[in-house]
């Protein structure tokens, strides 16, 4: 480097100086050292040159640094040129005269490694002192040599050892650690977590035990609860006003009966059967008779000599029709048992025997009546019968639950409680009337006329707040008439409340029928839709609510659960389905979950379905209906006519829209109003997610039909066998064959 330098400046030298020959010793060998790598390729010497100036200068500083070990003497530094030669051409072994970073010449480059003996023989010379031209700029490259050494010993250090990091900036997140700081961090953090781990196991065992205290309080508790309630059980077992009842002497009694009554109806039965409801409507019969008349009889002098048989009569076909209920009837009722329908006759006769019912039913049918034959014959020993107003009850849900309009038993329901309700009052002001006295104030009743029917019409009057009532005299009548009063206006509110809830219940469908097709009227109105769209909206709604009863099916099909969804579209669509030559074939409930997806839409008379080329991206099955593929000019012909069961539009399902592959081939429009399901592109292929082999098949069976339905293919021309380029000679051009042949006509006459 120094002689890069030194060859740029191009300094004289100094001229040698003569010294005493001294014989020369030869130096021991000094080992070569490789110059440290440098990472800049600026301060690496480019020439041969220079790479021997720096080994002749690395071997002359070693040298040095030994003979100042040997003897550290001080020599003048100008008796060191002195073995130089006395003239420059000479080629006298001679130390060279200039200094080692100079670049010496070509003569006296080998005399530099020669070392003359001289008089002391076994001490060599001291290597002459180096020549500094510039002491700025070469304290500058020494600083920088020493800069780039002890970067050299750095980059040795780190990569021997395995801790440490490249010599960039380490980011703060992991720090530059030796390796025994980092085995004592990683051994206090050892020593941290286990300590945290054991204290956490510690928390947990004292959470555990903490816990297992508790669930034995917990259970401490619970046993000490059941054994509360098996005791206030035998309590009230032991101070049970209805004891059990046994009833296996009447089994025995009964046991033809029942025997026919297997045969006629089966061990056990439905409580929505049918059967059981039209039994149901006769004992409720049968209660209305004795809480209508047994009041009246009660109250109103009916009985004597002449009806009293009749009473008599009917009392016993009541009491026939109840005891005949409790013993054949309903031990013969399913039951739900832990979620079970237990539909055995033994289990379902014991259940009804323990239950509070039978107990109820039992002491409703207890013939107080016999008493009439040690006193005077009174409807007083029926009031029992009252009691069973359970069975009358359980006939109305009964009938609720199969009648398709369910709000007219309500409507008649609730008009016979009103009925009721004025046939009490009626008995009550008669009960008054003769307390009072017959004729006694112009407020009672006079005794004219039939006494019931009066009776009840001061009932209808007073109840229901009409007016035109006599005026009450005594302060009984005062009494009563107010209490009437207030009754009346209760019961009439709540009554009338109760038949405008019903009657709303009836037509809430309606109703919303009615606010949705106002609210898209008014909306038309807004934004000045035309009449002829206006008309044609209006004539949707209309058809729509007439043939379904509702806007939307699935709306009502959304709050079943998902068996009675399946159920009810397997009965509608199933069938159709499974005719579908494209779905012949593939997994059946792949077929129900398909089904669970079609929507019902309604097209008017005229409306196009599908329009040739639009994009294909559902399939339709007619449910009512027809529609007509159309075609020509002015769609005027009708190539066929499709009927309820019909599909069309699968094929679009299966293909592509690349190349437009999903067109549709041919319009489609409804004839008449056409009822239609509707299936998804969308929706079948989140089906096929799930079954694999149907898609195949749906697959296969789609590239069919498309190549059966679809536009006949040109036909291939079969390639010619042979060398390609012996092919069949193309057709000349029309024009180079009319020039041809004019130039042979001209010449022709030409030659004629």
């Amino acid at each position: 480097m120094f002689s890069r330098f030194k060859t740029f400046l191009r300094a004289p030298e100094p001229p040698p100086e003569r010294a005493q020959p001294v014989p020369p010793t030869p130096p021991p060998p000094a080992k070569e050292e490789k110059p440290p790598e440098k990472k800049d390729d600026k301060e690496q010497p480019e020439t041969e040159e220079a790479k021997k100036d720096v080994k002749a200068e690395d071997k002359k500083e070693n040298a040095k640094e030994e003979v100042k070990k040997d003897e550290p003497q001080k020599e003048d530094p100008k008796a060191a040129p002195a073995a130089a030669p006395a003239a420059p051409a000479a080629p006298a072994p001679a130390a060279p005269a200039a200094p080692a970073p100079a670049a010496p010449a070509p003569a006296a480059a080998p005399a530099a490694a020669v070392n003359p003996e001289g008089a002391e023989g076994d001490e060599p010379p001291l290597p002459p002192p180096p020549v500094v031209y510039f002491r700025e700029i070469d304290d500058k490259l020494r600083d920088k040599i020493k800069t780039l050494r002890e970067r050299q010993e750095t980059l040795k250090e780190k990569a021997i050892d395995p801790y440490a990091t490249s010599p960039e900036i380490t980011p703060p997140v992991t720090p530059i650690l030796k390796k025994e700081d980092y085995i004592r961090l990683k051994e206090e953090e050892r020593i941290a977590k286990e300590e945290a781990d054991k204290k956490k196991v510690e928390e947990a065992a004292k959470k555990a035990e903490e816990k297992k205290k508790k669930d034995e309080e917990k259970r401490l508790e619970a046993e000490k609860k059941a054994e509360e309630e098996r005791l206030a059980e035998e309590a009230k077992k032991k101070a049970k006003i209805l004891p059990d009842i046994s009833c296996s002497f009447f089994d025995v009694l009964l046991r033809p009966l029942e025997q026919a009554m297997d045969i006629a109806v089966g061990t056990t039965l439905d409580p929505l059967d049918r059967r059981y409801i039209a039994w149901l409507s006769l004992v409720a019969l049968a209660y209305n008779y004795n809480v209508w008349f047994c009041t009246a009889r009660l109250v109103f002098p009916f009985h004597n000599e002449t009806s009293n048989p009749f009473w008599f009569a009917f009392d016993v076909l009541s009491d026939a029709v109840n005891i005949i209920d409790i013993t054949l009837w309903q031990p013969r009722l399913q039951f739900v048992k832990a979620g079970d329908v237990i539909k055995s006759g033994p289990m379902s006769k014991a259940h009804y025997r323990k239950s509070q019912r039978f107990k109820i039913d039992i002491i409703s049918i207890l013939p107080f009546d016999l008493l009439c034959l040690h006193f005077e014959f009174s409807t007083i020993y029926r009031v029992n019968r009252f009691i069973r107003i359970e069975s009358f009850f359980d006939f109305s849900d009964r009938l609720e639950s199969i009648m398709a309009k369910a709000y007219i038993w309500r409507v008649i329901r609730t008009t016979g409680y009103l009925l009721f309700a004025l046939h009490l009052n009626s008995c009550a002001y008669y009960v008054a009337s003769v307390y009072q006295g017959i004729k006694s104030t112009t407020w009672v009743y006079n005794g004219e006329g039939t006494a019931y029917l009066r009776c009840y019409y001061y009932a209808v009057r007073s109840l229901i707040n009409i007016g035109g009532l006599p005026e009450p005299v005594t302060t009984f009548e005062i009494s009563f008439q107010m209490a009437n009063f207030f009754i009346g206006v209760f019961v009439f509110s709540s009554l009338i409340g109760q038949m405008r809830d019903v009657i709303g219940a009836a037509t809430a469908g309606k109703t919303y029928f009615r606010a949705s097709m106002d609210g898209c009227v008014d909306y038309m109105n807004t934004y000045s839709i035309p009449k002829v769209v206006q008309n044609r909206i209006r004539t949707w709604y209309n058809y729509t609510w007439s043939a379904q009863g509702m806007l939307d099916e699935s709306e009502l099909l959304d709050k079943m659960p998902l068996v009675m969804k399946t159920a009810i579209a397997v009965d509608i669509n199933l069938t159709t389905f499974q005719k579908i030559a494209l779905f012949q074939g593939c997994d059946q409930q792949m077929l129900v979950d398909m089904l669970l997806r079609l929507k019902s839409i309604v097209y008017l008379p005229g409306d196009f379905v599908v329009k040739k080329g639009d994009i294909g991206k559902e399939m339709y099955v007619i449910k009512s209906g027809a529609v007509q593929v159309v075609g020509g000019p002015d769609n005027s012909i009708v190539f066929v006519t499709l009927k309820a069961g019909c599909v069309f539009g699968e094929i679009s399902l299966l293909q592509s829209a690349k190349d437009g592959g999903n067109r549709r081939t041919a319009n489609v429009k409804a004839h008449g109003f056409a009822n239609l399901f509707v299936l998804e592109k969308k929706d079948l292929f989140d089906i096929l997610v799930h079954y694999p082999e149907s898609q195949k098949v749906l697959a296969r069976k789609g590239r069919k039909l498309t190549k059966a339905k679809g536009p006949p293919a040109a036909k291939n021309e079969e390639k010619q066998k042979g060398n390609p380029f012996f092919t069949e000679k193309p057709q000349t051009p029309k024009l180079l064959k009319f020039m041809s042949n004019f130039r042979k006509g001209a010449f022709a006459k030409v030659s004629l």
